[in-house]
């Protein structure tokens, strides 16, 4: 019933304008004003309007100890189209709607760890390979850009959810990697076919940019459209 709760929800605001879509904050963040160290999150959330029926859209949130603010990095049709770039990194809310669309935390990390991660964020944010462009489908998107995030970094133990359409798209040169875990390998064509297996990620076969596997570590299925039907890929959750 949440699945198809959420699908409803897609398909009811598909024809809302994203002026009128919230970007609330959702409390789920601890507020920078009392929070006295590092810390990075990844959030996932719908895609606004028809892209909600098939994907998602992710970013990562981060703030060192010593910042008043959280800063957010994510990849954007619209920020390409005004400043050139795909990647908008700013001072922001970082657990926001995304245009009605409540997020979920996949990736959590405090202290010394989250320090760590911040600098290497800093680092790849500069060297990200598509940064001048962006493409719904198959990709380079915003997908692509989290995803090229995690498998840099050894620190980050996530995935994307299945529906994160672009998470395997490599480039028209590349066509293998290590996995988000580092406990696997990705085959990957152009982000439309491909294959991935891992301890932590399972097993997983894209077709035409779908992917459809089994997650053995924290048992579910993974399926287009829907996502997960199992164990939830949210840290809150797991860790109540």
């Amino acid at each position: 019933m949440k699945y198809l709760f959420l699908i409803l929800l897609c398909l009811s605001c598909s024809s809302k304008s994203w002026r009128d879509a919230s970007r609330e904050s959702t409390g789920i963040a601890p507020l920078a004003s009392e929070l006295n160290e590092d810390i990075v999150q990844i959030y996932y959330a719908r895609s606004f309007s028809w892209r909600g029926y098939f994907g998602v859209h992710p970013w990562i949130s981060f703030k060192e100890k010593e910042a008043d603010q959280y800063s957010v990095a994510q990849v954007t049709s619209w920020n390409i189209r005004r400043e050139g770039k795909a990647i908008s990194y700013q001072k922001d809310l970082p657990d926001r709607l995304w245009y009605d669309s409540y997020p979920t935390v996949i990736f959590e990390a405090r202290g010394e760890k989250a320090k760590i991660i911040i600098k290497k964020v800093k680092e790849l944010i500069k060297t990200y390979p598509f940064n001048d462009r962006y493409t719904v489908y198959p990709g380079p998107n915003s997908n692509t850009f989290v995803s090229y995030i995690i498998r840099n970094i050894d620190e980050i133990d996530c995935e994307l959810p299945p529906h994160a359409i672009g998470k395997d798209y490599f480039g028209a040169t590349t066509f293998a990697s290590n996995t988000p875990s580092n406990t696997g390998f990705t085959l990957s064509a152009f982000g439309l076919l491909g294959l991935t297996v891992g301890a932590y990620e399972g097993v997983e076969l894209n077709i035409l940019g779908l992917n459809f596997g089994i997650d053995f570590y924290y048992p579910a299925l993974k399926l287009p459209i829907i996502g997960r039907l199992g164990v939830s890929d949210s840290v809150l959750e797991r860790s109540n």
